[in-house]
Parts: C-alpha cells; sequence; structure tokens
C-alpha cells in the first residue's frame, strides 16, 4: 500500500512541478531570447530529459558487471520509445478532450468564437501547412540518427566507440539551427503568464526565473526517479517480471515530465510548444544517452532492444507520412500510442 500511495504522491508531485517548469522556461527563453519554439524544442526538453540522462550516464559509468551498464543501453532506447508513442499519443488525446469542450461550449453559446491556437486542435491537420512542415523537419532529424543508432546496436567492430562523439555533434548541429532558428516563424501574441515566484511582477527578476527553473527541475528528478523506484516495487506484485517492468513500464515512468508538460500546455492552448517538447526531448534521447552509451559499453542489441527500435521507427514512420499528407488530425496523433501497445504484445512471445 506503501508503493502504491508514494506512486500517486510522486504523479501528482511531477505533475504540479511541471506547471511551475514550463512558467519558469516560458520566462527563461524570454529573458534569453530565443524563439518560442526553441523554448520547447531545446530549453523544457533538455530539462525533462536531464532524469533519464543522467541515469544512462550512472549506469554506462559506474556499473560494476555489463547487465549493470545495459540498464543505461534500455534507459537509452526506452526514452524515444515512450516519447514516439505514449507521449504523442497523450497529446492527440488531450486535443481531442480539449475539442470536445469547445462543442460543448459552443452548443450553450453559438456565438463562441475560436481562436488561433483552438484551431490547432479541430477535425482538420494540425495547424497550417507551415506548421506541419516544422514537426516534420524535427522529425527527419530525428528518424536517421535514430536508424544508425539502432544498426550499430547489431555489429561490432573496434572504432565503434569513438561514434559516440559524433552523436554528441549532432546533437550540437541540431541545438544551434534551432536557437538560431527564424523567430517570424513563431507563435505571436502570446502573453506570458505571470512567474510563480513573482506573482505581482509584470516582468520577474531574471533571479527569480533562473531559481524557479532550477527548483522544479530538481523536484521533477528527485519524484521522477522515486516514481521508478515505486513501479519497480510494485511490478512484480502484479505478477509482472522485471524484464516487464523494466521495458515496458520505466520508459513511461522516465518520461512522465515530457508527458507531463504537454498536458499542460495542451491545457493552455499551446499545442506547438508541446509538440516542440516532445520532439526535442527525442533529439536529446537519440543522441546524448546514445553517445554515452557507445562510449562506455559494448552497445550490443538484444531482441527485446532491437524489437523497440522497430517499433520506434514505425511510429515516427507513421507521423512522418501523415505530417508530410498534411493529415496530421489530433485522432491520428493518438493513434501513436497503439504502437506502444503493439511493443507490449510482441515482448510476451520475446520475454517467453
Amino acid at each position: 500500500m506503501l508503493h502504491f500511495v508514494l506512486l500517486i504522491v510522486c504523479a501528482v508531485a511531477i505533475y504540479l512541478s511541471c506547471e511551475w517548469f514550463v512558467n519558469a522556461v516560458e520566462w527563461l527563453g524570454e529573458r534569453l531570447n530565443v524563439g518560442r519554439m526553441a523554448v520547447g524544442t531545446i530549453l523544457a526538453a533538455f530539462g525533462t530529459a536531464l532524469p533519464e540522462s543522467v541515469v544512462t550516464l550512472v549506469a554506462v559509468t559506474t556499473g560494476a558487471t555489463p547487465e549493470a551498464k545495459n540498464i543505461g543501453v534500455g534507459a537509452a532506447m526506452g526514452g524515444p520509445l515512450a516519447l514516439a508513442t505514449v507521449a504523442y499519443g497523450v497529446t492527440g488525446g488531450m486535443l481531442l478532450l480539449q475539442r470536445r469542450k469547445r462543442r460543448a461550449a459552443a452548443a450553450a453559446d453559438s456565438t463562441a468564437a475560436r481562436g488561433p491556437e483552438q484551431a490547432l486542435g479541430s477535425e482538420r491537420a494540425l495547424g497550417s501547412e507551415r506548421d506541419l512542415r516544422r514537426l516534420a523537419k524535427d522529425q527527419t532529424w530525428f528518424l536517421p540518427v535514430f536508424v544508425v543508432k539502432v544498426a550499430l546496436g547489431l555489429v561490432a567492430f573496434a572504432f565503434k566507440p569513438v561514434l559516440g562523439l559524433a552523436f554528441f555533434a549532432v546533437y550540437a548541429v541540431y541545438f544551434w539551427r534551432e536557437i538560431r532558428g527564424d523567430h517570424e516563424e513563431d507563435e505571436e501574441g502570446v502573453e506570458l503568464e505571470p512567474l510563480k515566484f513573482q506573482p505581482k511582477a509584470e516582468f520577474p527578476a531574471t533571479w527569480a526565473v533562473v531559481a524557479q527553473t532550477l527548483a522544479t527541475l530538481a523536484v521533477i528528478f528527485f519524484a521522477s526517479q522515486l516514481f521508478v523506484h515505486q513501479l519497480d516495487a510494485i511490478g512484480p506484485m502484479l505478477g509482472l517480471s522485471a524484464s516487464v517492468t523494466a521495458l515496458l513500464l520505466s520508459p513511461i515512468a522516465t518520461e512522465l515530465p515530457e508527458i507531463m508538460n504537454a498536458v499542460i500546455w495542451v491545457r493552455q492552448g499551446k499545442t506547438k510548444l508541446a509538440l516542440a517538447n516532445i520532439s526535442g526531448a527525442m533529439m536529446i534521447q537519440a543522441t546524448v544517452p546514445s553517445g554515452l552509451g557507445l562510449l562506455f559499453t559494448s552497445w550490443h542489441f538484444d531482441t527485446a532492444l532491437l524489437w523497440s527500435g522497430l517499433i520506434t521507427m514505425a511510429a515516427i514512420g507513421y507521423l512522418l507520412l501523415t505530417m508530410r499528407a498534411h493529415k496530421l488530425t489530433p485522432g491520428r496523433l493518438a493513434v501513436a500510442a497503439g504502437f506502444y501497445v503493439v511493443f507490449g504484445l510482441g515482448l510476451i512471445p520475446i520475454l517467453a
């Protein structure tokens, strides 16, 4: 019972911390004069991807056995899988829920009007052609990197560890591209909510913005770790093996901050930021943990890890096709979660 109570407490703590975090990170982007999309793809993604990256770093550098080091490899593969399926699926589900609420409001008040952000959740495509092109560009960056990442897990050669540095370089290029991106493509006329640390200040102090960002990140990090530990304890109680818990449930737990951020931003009507946070976190997960794994482990995949890689590529391929055809709707985005179900079903014969 204690594990279940702690699980709920951690989930609530992560959600509330994410609300304060997204509030702070938007002001941080304002202070650093970066584009609105870079707030999601770089600043927010860096913060929410920190827990998984630390898990990988600790596992691959301090693991006493190859099995212990492979925990980091599993984390590097599980993160992108959960983001490409569950995180996008939850975002699509939230958009569908928002659309239903707007329909109910419109039925109650025939004069209700829809704003530009609300149009993103319409029955048609998610945003304009430019919006979909922007989303597709992020996935186009991710997919080739991820394919190389999986391919390296199937071969062995002497200088493979050196390629870990190449993954860091790829993220550096992506980082520079996002920071230097065209600010004109960002949302205009979006007012920032008052900073939680200084709710009465029209323009909060920089120290308050930084302090709120760091404080919420610390809570998110420790609450996420505690959440994963409770999940590891509850899994066997529910009759799940350690392998199933590690491969099926732990990735969702470690990506909970990104999922919570998406829920909060969609609820606030900032759909572009929600999707940018997920795509930015995916780029970090495809490069930084992978680079660490290549440097400090043999980076060799078993059948379960290969299966997770294939499902991730299938999910991204599906999203790319719908984006490029300008047919990505909230419903089709929600379908991405189905790929995680397929992954779980495929694990049954693999782990048997």
